[in-house]
């Protein structure tokens, strides 16, 4: 059920998700486009004991050393040294970029007393030329320092023909299944705010006791007609339902929003499409008659009224209620705020 709930969601949503995977899509094209193309070669080298400078148990013993790791650990943080490094780019010349400068990493293969050196650079030549001569500078330095175990090159550093990044097609898949997660997220998130927004304003337009208007409301709506046409014929009725002055406080809520549900449903019938239905207080209810004089007006209330003198049933089969209805209608009369015009109408009821 939850999951037939998202694809909904999903399904109203779906110009997000579509818009964001594109929008994803397009971006890493572009970066991809502009972007200083980065080549990686790598050179491997092997460490074993001195075979010229051990011998017999010697030999075990070294080789046992080894099986610690500690001595291939150690090779490795020389050909990761930064000063080696340094020293390999100013004998080759190099100046470093700042957008895209060579970089190098070592790593120690597992199971293995074997080092792989990687140099990644945007030139795929000088980056194979500085892996090459950064490995020869380590083994010179490393031997100087260290005899019973040598260095060597296992596979010297060749030219890359592919670069590792940007890579058009992978980033481009990557950023559309990004963007479309996204647009997915975006589009649950937008029902799940939606939802309780939708109901806010339902709230403020609607009154849940009568499925009328709200009295905000239908004030908003009668300011709006008149401001639209200050020149118009407006009519503005109320319906004061006495038989329940005495009795809405002490109904059920149940049973109060059944009977104001009734009378909406009669105004309803009684009215024109275009006609405004909203709930003024407790027990009244208003109307406002776009471009109808008061004469028409005042017929339409009295069909209401009329319409309304039949009890209304608190529950199937129970007691009726009489709701003794009376009416009031007021006609806008030109240069009178919505306030006047509805105060007017209220003195005529009571």
């Amino acid at each position: 059920m939850e999951l037939r709930i998202y694809l909904k969601m999903l399904q109203r949503g779906w110009w997000i998700v579509a818009l964001t995977g594109l929008i994803a899509l397009f971006v890493a094209l572009v970066v991809s486009f502009f972007s200083v193309p980065i080549y990686r070669t790598s050179a491997r080298f092997v460490v074993s004991p001195n075979p010229s400078l051990v011998t017999g148990r010697d030999v075990v013993t070294s080789l046992e050393a080894l099986d610690k790791r500690s001595i291939v650990s150690t090779y490795a943080e020389f050909l990761n040294s930064a000063r080696i490094f340094d020293e390999t780019l100013q004998e080759l010349g190099i100046v470093q970029s700042d957008t895209a400068p060579y970089t190098h990493t070592t790593v120690v293969l597992p199971d293995a007393n074997i080092l792989e050196l990687s140099v990644d650079g945007p030139n795929p030549q000088v980056a194979a030329t500085i892996a090459n001569n950064l490995g020869q500078r380590a083994i010179s330095y490393i031997r100087s320092l260290y005899q019973v175990y040598d260095i060597t090159f296992l596979d010297p550093a060749s030219v890359p023909s592919v670069p590792i990044r940007p890579q058009p097609l992978r980033d481009g898949a990557l950023a559309l299944v990004l963007g479309v997660v996204i647009g997915a997220v975006l589009a649950i998130l937008r029902e799940q705010i939606s939802i309780p927004l939708d109901a806010y304003r339902q709230r403020q337009i609607m009154d849940r006791s009568s499925s009328a208007f709200t009295r905000r409301y239908l004030m908003r709506r009668l300011e709006g007609e008149l401001a639209r046409d200050p020149n118009g014929v407006v009519s503005f009725g109320l319906i004061r339902l006495n038989g329940l002055l005495d009795l809405i406080d002490g109904l059920p809520q149940p049973v109060t929003q059944r009977i104001l549900n009734q009378v909406t449903n009669v105004l309803r019938k009684e009215l024109r499409g275009n006609d405004l239905i909203g709930r003024w207080t407790d027990v009244s209810f208003a109307v406002m008659l776009a471009s109808t004089n008061e004469g028409a007006a005042s017929r339409t209330l009295e069909r209401i009224r009329q319409a309304l003198l039949t009890p209304i049933e608190i529950e199937p089969g129970t007691d009726r209620i009489a709701l003794n209805p009376q009416i009031a209608v007021a006609t806008y009369q030109g240069n009178e705020s919505a306030i006047e015009l509805t105060e007017r109408a209220e003195h005529a009821l009571d």
